[in-house]
């Protein structure tokens, strides 16, 4: 299954007109209290904004913050505000999601995506996974969070 998976992943990125957003790292592991980031590229498109998903194992994605070139600040969903999460971007296709102060609360399936106009498609990466840990808990095992 997953040669299939490849080999369709590197057939859609040749094929013209086609969207991929990609995001990294896949895999973060901070210390409850530092900052992390993770990063997301648009592909080809420029004209719209990047939305950031968090979903815990078992739970559905819960609408984090949005960002686009023009804001000077994103919008955040319910329960997510600054300076905990914020976002910049360094190109129109280009973000940034930052953690600040990261607790074990904030281990989770992070997705970022956004709307191609072009095409009129939602377009969304794969993931990045962040398992934070602390002085008296180990981070959550990858494995965790695909059960």
């Amino acid at each position: 299954m997953l040669p299939a998976l490849c080999t369709l992943f590197t057939a859609l990125s040749c094929v013209s007109g086609v969207t991929v957003v990609t995001q990294n790292p896949p895999d973060l592991t901070p210390t409850k209290g530092e900052t992390t980031t993770m990063h997301c590229n648009l592909g080809t498109v420029t004209n719209y904004r990047a939305v950031w998903y968090k979903q815990v194992p078992g739970g559905v994605p819960q609408y984090v913050l949005r960002n686009y070139h023009d804001w000077s600040s994103p919008e955040y969903g319910s329960g997510f505000s600054s300076p905990k999460f914020t976002s910049t971007h360094t190109s129109k296709s280009d973000y940034t999601l930052i953690i600040s102060n990261v607790e074990v609360g904030d281990s989770a399936v992070y997705y970022c995506g956004t709307w191609d106009t072009s095409n009129l498609e939602p377009q969304w990466q794969l993931k990045s996974v962040l398992c934070v840990s602390s002085e008296n808990q180990p981070a959550l095992k990858r494995e965790r969070f695909f059960m």
